[in-house]
């Protein structure tokens, strides 16, 4: 799906940012901190201010991706 004039507002990007933050906190209360990848993923998307649904397709095209390399791998 192409996702051209659908952008996340500034106010948007700053309480997804916030949320954010947030997360990774309780991550890391958990023992479960993000890795530096993906950080960088979820920066990207508030960098791009992608709607819920790109960022949706995107975790699930990666988690297919995996998937199947776990898959192409087993002995």
């Amino acid at each position: 799906m192409i996702y051209i004039d659908k952008l996340l507002t500034d106010e948007e990007v700053k309480i997804r940012r916030e949320r954010r933050l947030e997360a990774m906190q309780l991550q890391e209360i958990e023992g479960n901190p993000l890795t530096p990848e993906e950080v960088e993923m979820f920066e990207m998307f508030e960098r791009e201010r992608w709607l819920d649904e790109r960022c949706h397709e995107h975790l699930m095209t990666r988690a297919r991706e995996i998937a199947a390399n776990q898959t192409n791998t087993a002995p």
